[in-house]
Order: structure tokens, then C-alpha cells, then sequence
């Protein structure tokens, strides 16, 4: 295997990998806003629901299945969509969630529910991290016909080789979660305002509604 991380292929995949895995993505501004919200623990134990869609994803590649969906045109647009619409609610649940109080009994009311109704057990922010990344239809691209972009035909095993790709590039993506959650859980030691939090909150969300845009009318 080490003959093998020396070839080409997977010297090109090691340059590629981090500078996709370290782009601010739907997953990462999750991560990032998990670890605001509730620190950085609840955030990395949430990303084992990402990278148990992201296992799915590579062994389906492996079984020939990811490359099949993208060559179904109808089976695709299932997913695109569903990511769409999940993006949207995200994103447009943040964006309504930051509005600001209007009255003093809703700023009553947001300081009393704050610890309750927004803090979320660690089961939820699994299960939020699941269906973001496995909804992802660029999640999907990146699985099935980013990753084969690599494979050394002359080597033979290419289900092996995909697994093996795969497993890689989730350890690079977990490597770059923990700095998107490492930078959520340090802004929580400055103690920021509501007004602060809002305002992140509301950034995010309009983040995930312009990713959802990009790929509604984006091709792949």
C-alpha cells in the first residue's frame, strides 16, 4: 500500500482532498454553528452521523451504485431535491429563529426558552448531520465520480481502490470538521452577545439557502 500512496493518483488525490474537504460546505457551517451553539463536544460527536452517510456513500461507489444513480437522471433529481428542500428548511428555520424580539415580552421569552428549546440532544445534531450529508447531492458527486478520477486502472481491485479512496478522503474531511468545530467552540469563550449569536445564526442560514440555490439550478 505505501507503493500505492506514492503513485500519482493518490499524490494528486492528497492535494485535491483537504482543499475540498476545507471549503466551507452545508456540513462544515453546521459544525461550525453546533459547536457555537452547544460547544465543540456535541459538535464532533454529531459528525459521526456525517461520516455514516459518507461510509454509505463510498461502499455504494464501491458496488457500482453511486455511478448508476448519477447515470439515472430521474434517480438523481430524487436526491438533488431532497437536499434542496432540507437546505432550505435549515437554512430558512435559522434565518427565522435569529429574527429579533420585537417586544420586551419576547426578549423575556427568548432568554427563558434559550436553554431549553434551542440546546438539542446529541442524538438530534447525529441524526441533523446525517441527512445533510446524505441529501447532499454534492456529497454524492464527490463519492462517485469525484473519487474515481483517481483510481490506477493498471492496479486492478478497483472496488478496493474506491474503498480505499473513500476512506481516506473521510479522514481528511473529519481532520477539517474538527477545525470548523475547534473555531465554533473557541468563539463560545467570548461570550457573545444574543445580538451576536443572532447574527451568526442568521448568516449560516442564509449560507445554507444560498447553497440550496446553487444547487437547485446548478448542473452536475
Amino acid at each position: 500500500m505505501n507503493e500505492d500512496m506514492m503513485s500519482p493518483q493518490w499524490q494528486s488525490f492528497l492535494i485535491a482532498a483537504p482543499l475540498i474537504a476545507i471549503t466551507p460546505g452545508a456540513n462544515q457551517l453546521l459544525s461550525l454553528r453546533n459547536a457555537l451553539q452547544q460547544g465543540a463536544m456535541d459538535a464532533i460527536v454529531a459528525l459521526s452521523g456525517r461520516f455514516s452517510a459518507f461510509l454509505l456513500l463510498a461502499l455504494a461507489t464501491a458496488a457500482g451504485l453511486g455511478g448508476l444513480l448519477l447515470a439515472w437522471e430521474p434517480a438523481f433529481a430524487v436526491v438533488k431535491w431532497c437536499g434542496v428542500a432540507y437546505l432550505l428548511y435549515l437554512g430558512g428555520r435559522m434565518i427565522y429563529q435569529s429574527r429579533t424580539p420585537r417586544s420586551a415580552q419576547e426578549r423575556a421569552e427568548e432568554r427563558q426558552t434559550s436553554l431549553s428549546s434551542l440546546r438539542r440532544t446529541r442524538w438530534e445534531l447525529t441524526r441533523q448531520e446525517f441527512l445533510v450529508a446524505a441529501t447532499n447531492p454534492k456529497a454524492l458527486l464527490l463519492f462517485a465520480a469525484f473519487l474515481p478520477q483517481f483510481i490506477n486502472h493498471a492496479a486492478g481491485a478497483v472496488p478496493v481502490q474506491l474503498i480505499a479512496l473513500g476512506t481516506a478522503y473521510i479522514a481528511v474531511e473529519f481532520a477539517a470538521a474538527l477545525v470548523y468545530a475547534g473555531v465554533g467552540g473557541a468563539l463560545t469563550s467570548f461570550d457573545l452577545t444574543a445580538r451576536a449569536r443572532r447574527l451568526l445564526d442568521r448568516a449560516t442560514g442564509a449560507t445554507m439557502v444560498t447553497i440550496a440555490g446553487w444547487l437547485a439550478f446548478g448542473r452536475h
